[in-house]
């Protein structure tokens, strides 16, 4: 899955990894405070969210760099 992941974002545009990043965070937003509120039913998920928002900072960095 991981590689995968990554290679989806390595696909995509800047503007595009801008656009997952803010989904991304804002999932990660609601799962944080439904698991506050009530639990969750996989806070497993919560590591993943958080996974997901690293790979895409690193591959905006890397595009970065690139350019």
């Amino acid at each position: 899955m991981k590689s995968s992941k990554i290679n989806e974002y390595n696909n995509m545009s800047v503007e595009d990894l801008q656009k997952e990043l803010k989904a991304l965070k804002n999932e990660l937003f609601k799962l944080r405070f439904q698991h506050a509120l009530n639990g969750l039913d996989n806070p497993k998920k919560i590591t993943l969210v958080k996974k997901n928002i690293a790979r895409v900072n690193t591959v905006i960095a890397k595009k970065s760099v690139n350019n």
